[in-house]
């Protein structure tokens, strides 16, 4: 082992020249011998290489990037613009798409239907280093805060939609004769819990006036004590009174207030009007 000294200095190899003799046959041929030098000199060689190649590298991935063939994309349900802009890394977002594609999303971007096609740029290259990265997924939260943003907008503005109200149903309207007469009077009388069929009152009707609501009885015993029967079913005047149905004609002669009346009676008296068969 060599001993070991404070400044000990590397022994260098010199370039130098000699000549090598080599017989073959007698005859001598002199050939030149190059001496190695140190490999010192091929890093800088391979670095000044590199520092050639690398400008064509970047810009070959810039011009790929550049001649991407612009996406076609066909609207499946529950997708939003800001959902497929983030999809296809869209410069721009959500408005850059909405920009292209108006024809086809129409006047409002927060609607767009399933089946229609959207024209989209090219996509763009992965980040090919870490800072690209870093603003990749910096870029990521602030989308989706749109999307979230948009989301809740559209929520807003349906739950803050009154709901349509429902048409009125036109008010019944019943014919100025005997069969609109019973009906109105049915109608009535559902709506204050009043028995009653349209086959009892009619038969009634037709025994004690005939269908004439200005019918009036003057010889019965009615009539002797001045009370006459009058209107369609022959009601007296106290009896129509006490059976008068609140929103109806106070006067007895009227066919859906006598009407009315009298089936209110009747339903007191006999339990309804189809239970009579006679003078009442």
């Amino acid at each position: 082992m060599p001993a070991q000294g404070k400044h000990r200095r590397p022994k260098s190899v010199s370039l130098g020249r000699g000549i090598a003799a080599v017989t073959t046959g007698g005859a001598v041929l002199a050939l030149p011998v190059l001496g190695a030098t140190t490999a010192s000199a091929a890093p800088a060689h391979s670095l000044a290489a590199e520092k050639a190649v690398a400008p064509v590298s970047v810009t070959a991935q810039a011009n790929s990037v550049t001649k991407a063939a612009p996406a076609k994309h066909s609207v499946v349900s529950g997708e939003t613009l800001s959902k497929i802009a983030r999809e296809y890394s869209v410069s721009g977002g959500w408005k850059k798409l909405y920009e292209g594609n108006r024809k086809a999303v129409g006047e409002n971007p927060n609607l767009i239907h399933p089946g229609i096609t959207l024209t989209i740029g090219a996509k763009a290259a992965a980040p090919s280093d870490a800072k690209a990265g870093k603003a990749s997924k910096a870029a990521a939260p602030a989308a989706e805060r749109t999307a979230t943003a948009e989301r809740a907008d559209r929520s807003e503005r349906t739950t803050a939609a009154p709901a349509a109200a429902p048409a009125a149903a036109a008010p019944a309207t019943y014919t100025n004769d005997l069969d609109g007469w019973i009906k109105e009077s049915l109608a009535v009388m559902a709506q204050h819990g009043i028995p009653g069929s349209y086959e009892g009152i009619h038969r009634n009707i037709i025994r004690e006036s005939s269908g004439n609501p200005n019918a009036i009885n003057n010889w019965d015993s009615n009539a002797v004590k001045g009370t006459p029967s009058k209107g369609l079913l022959q009601v007296i005047d106290p009896t129509f009174q006490a059976y008068h149905v609140p929103g109806t004609s106070t006067d007895s002669y009227d066919p859906v207030a006598n009407i009315t009346a009298a089936c209110n009676y009747a339903a007191d008296r006999y339990g309804s009007i189809d239970n009579v068969f006679g003078a009442y």
